[in-house]
């Protein structure tokens, strides 16, 4: 039954993905914005699934499942962060995209201000496809993760299905296929973690056995973090640096995109409420369940915190209800792959003008989801690691560029090339030196950016 009803998700989202499609216009502005016209209500829910991915599912949970109640302090940057950023962000980027009739996020930094920064829009163009398709490739090993555990399948065979899915739908309906299918997901997401929070009360319970449990679970566990980093000091360093992972959104093109395509600029404010209603329930759902693995699993024995949410579900729900929890599992992966692969494609049809050399966006759409696919069965590193590094080296290399244009900023493509560079290394030197336990790469990634602006500002006077 678990299997009958996980397919009966996937030919949902398939059958959600192709009919969207025939409402696709002809045209690049169509298949990469959907012509402009999506409304509040899907630009939100699509926004929302594309950034809460597979990692969280999979990644944020064997976090928690690992530390325990410290791990509130990522939630918190998520969320505060990506708040932060959309106050004063998101509203001029769907402006500045009307203004210069860019159709990817490369493009729209090239001539926001004004001009047209070439060697910034191909160095933009880079970094974002390195990267998106490295965390295009950790979305297709979370999916594998999850089909591994609850149905005992090879691990490549949930990546294969995966991959398989998103090309049936993006390479008929680009960017509207995608954002309609999103919307579909985020219900299951939601759906699914909400299941798994009621079990998971129900079985200790009620909430009184919940709470007492948990305390109960191993020395530390609902420690906020002033036993494990050593003091308030060093934990309110911790807790501000992930603040800068959710500013990190503004330098993400598969979400930034959905409200590009936005219909109208005044509608951002209502588009953000729907999205901060959901994301925050969501994250919250989340980390209770997080917290709620560690009373029906044991930690000892190697065993692998990423796999903590499907092992919970295989033990607390029955046959149909595993699958719908695999399906959301699937839904938070699908839902970032596809707008990561199209934004990579974007990449290479708008920024590196090769739509004539490679036949056509769809084929671009293909190449970038096999070149995924083929990183997601060989890489070595686990989904947390992954989507942290692909995330942290686009907030880090992009996000200043964009914060500093909506403040009003207008750097020279020298200054933009310059933080970007030094935002990068800053970032993957920080985690390279393991320096991460002290802050998140973020901040001091971003930090340096913006001292590089203003060392800019000064010599151009």
């Amino acid at each position: 039954m678990a299997a009958i009803s996980f397919i009966v998700f996937l030919v949902l989202f398939g059958i959600v993905g192709i009919w969207s499609a025939r409402k696709t216009g002809e045209g690049d502005k169509d298949y990469l914005l959907a012509d402009g016209t999506v409304s509040p209500f899907l630009t939100a829910l699509s926004a929302a699934a594309t950034k809460n991915s597979g990692y969280m599912f999979i990644g944020l949970m064997g976090y928690v499942f690992t530390y325990g109640l410290s791990g509130i302090w990522l939630v918190c940057g998520f969320l505060f962060g990506d708040l932060v950023a959309f106050s004063f962000v998101h509203k001029r980027l769907r402006a500045a995209t009307e203004e210069t009739g860019a159709l990817s996020y490369a493009a729209l930094l090239a001539r926001w201000g004004g001009g047209n920064k070439r060697m910034l829009q191909l160095a933009v163009g880079t970094l974002t496809l390195v990267f998106l398709t490295v965390y295009a490739a950790a979305q297709f090993s979370a999916g594998g993760k999850a089909l591994s555990v609850l149905f005992g399948w090879p691990s490549f065979a949930g990546a294969v299905i995966g991959a398989g899915l998103i090309l049936v739908y993006c390479l008929t309906g680009g960017l509207r296929a995608s954002i309609w299918t999103d919307a579909a997901q985020s219900l299951v997401m939601m759906g699914a973690m909400v299941m798994l929070l009621l079990a998971s009360i129900s079985g200790a319970g009620g909430v009184d056995g919940f709470t007492t449990q948990l305390e109960a679970v191993a020395p530390g566990y609902f420690d906020l973090g002033v036993e494990r980093f050593g003091g308030m000091g060093a934990l309110a360093l911790f807790a501000f640096g992930w603040l800068f992972n959710g500013l990190g959104v503004t330098g993400q093109p598969q979400v930034m995109v959905r409200f590009m395509a936005l219909d109208d600029t005044e509608n951002t404010r209502k588009t953000g409420i729907y999205y901060f209603a959901w994301t925050g329930t969501f994250l919250l759902t989340t980390f209770v369940v997080g917290l709620a693995t560690r009373l029906y699993i044991d930690g000892t024995g190697g065993f692998d915190a990423e796999l903590a949410l499907p092992t919970l579900a295989g033990q607390l729900m029955p046959g149909v209800a595993v699958g719908i929890i695999l399906g959301g599992i699937f839904a938070a992966t699908m839902s970032t792959t596809d707008s990561q692969i199209l934004a990579c494609s974007a990449v290479l049809s708008e920024d590196f003008k090769l739509k004539g050399w490679l036949g056509g966006k769809r084929l671009a759409t293909f190449m970038i989801t096999m070149l995924a696919l083929l990183i997601a069965l060989f890489a070595s590193a686990n989904v947390f690691t992954l989507v942290i590094f692909a995330w942290s080296a686009l907030a880090c290399g992009l996000g200043p560029i964009v914060i500093v244009h909506a403040l009003g900023g207008r750097p020279t493509e020298g200054t933009c090339l310059a933080m970007m560079a030094t935002g990068l290394v800053t970032a993957l030197m920080w985690r390279e030196l393991g320096l991460t336990a002290i802050t998140y790469e973020g901040l001091p990634g971003m930090a340096a950016a913006f001292v590089v602006y203003g060392i800019g500002r000064v010599i151009s006077r």
